[in-house]
């Protein structure tokens, strides 16, 4: 009986998947059937390693709600098939893929790890070696036959963090990514130091992978000296359901006649307002200061210590659901996939 873990590799492209062509020296995409070739380390693993490349790939700028639903889709066809699942990614938006395939996945048992790089892999100092070795080491991590890490993460640079507590912080440094509202699920170095009261336990139940997410949702980050034109003119955006409110602080918004007034006929008409912060880290607390006990009088969810990444993505997710907006807004205020402390 062969009992070798197998992991699913997928790539979507990104920086992680170039190499130099010896011809012109420009980046192209390498083939990931001689991977072997460009990681001879993966060998030495003894994992069974499959491959699903996207045909064409995708740089992460071009990354969209349809491709989402496809790697949620890729890893629900494979799901029996395989012990775990690696997704190389650009790290651009990384955060806002990984935290929407997190809600599309319900009753994930299994790790679903992304990764990527600053450097492409055909680049002598490249990061993405260690990022991507790393990745299928930890997808491929059980205890007591059963996976350490059975939910969707994002790991990059000695750091394997929740995907949907995760944002991208810096565009030059290796550590790109941040999760500042939540512990690391894992530090990496000589060992692979998982903390377990921190990962999400697994549930047993069956896989269910959801196909549908509703794009009419927009961000409105607020400014010192944003404009009573603006405003309106954005909550008139015809269509849009909900919007993500980026606040000042703990949740700060102008007390201005006018800004209430606007989003208070936006909320009463249907919008579904959730309040997220600006900053990198803490939580909203609608009701701290006078700025955001309005917020709170007239309906704004308060979004916690959700990343504005998790907010949107969830906010599509549920706004699919078939959920009346009150079961909505009740389901915006508790964590789902732990994307939340409360």
């Amino acid at each position: 009986m062969n009992t070798q873990t197998s992991i699913l590799i997928i790539y979507t492209g990104g920086t992680i998947g170039m190499m130099a062509d010896p011809a012109t020296n420009a980046l192209v995409p390498f083939d990931f059937q001689n991977i072997n070739e460009q990681i001879p380390e993966l060998k030495n693993m003894n994992y069974q390693l499959g491959f699903h490349c996207f045909d064409p790939i995708l740089d992460s700028s071009n990354m969209k709600p349809e491709v989402w639903i496809e790697i949620a889709s890729i890893i629900g066809k494979n799901y029996e098939q395989y012990d775990g699942f690696v997704v190389l990614h650009g790290s651009d938006t990384m955060a806002y893929t990984a935290s929407a395939v997190s809600f599309l996945l319900e009753n994930l048992n299994k790790p679903v790890i992304f990764t990527g790089s600053q450097l492409p892999l055909g680049v002598l100092r490249t990061d993405g070696r260690e990022n991507f070795i790393t990745a299928i080491e930890i997808a491929a991590a059980t205890e007591d036959e059963t996976p350490l890490v059975p939910e969707v993460c994002i790991y990059f640079e000695n750091s394997l963090m929740r995907a949907n507590r995760t944002t991208k912080y810096n565009a030059e440094h290796f550590n790109a990514f941040v999760s500042a509202n939540l512990s690391p699920l894992a530090d990496v170095g000589i060992y692979i130091r998982y903390d377990k009261n921190v990962i999400l336990k697994p549930n047993f139940k069956k896989l269910k992978v959801h196909q549908k997410l509703d794009t009419q949702v927009a961000v409105l980050k607020l400014f010192p000296g944003i404009s009573k034109a603006f405003v309106e003119a954005f909550l008139a955006i015809k269509d849009v359901k909900a919007i993500v409110l980026e606040t000042f602080g703990s949740g700060n918004a102008p007390s201005e006649t006018w800004f209430v007034e606007a989003l208070q006929q936006a909320i009463n008409a249907g919008l579904i307002v959730v309040n997220v912060t600006q900053c990198l880290a803490g939580s909203v607390n609608q009701g701290k200061y006078e700025t955001s006990l309005k917020l709170r009088e007239m309906g704004v969810i308060s979004g916690k210590d959700l990343t504005t990444e998790a907010a949107l993505t969830k906010l599509m997710y549920l706004l699919a659901a078939g959920l009346t907006t009150q079961e909505v807004k009740s389901m915006l205020a508790i964590p789902l996939r732990g994307e939340m402390t409360v």
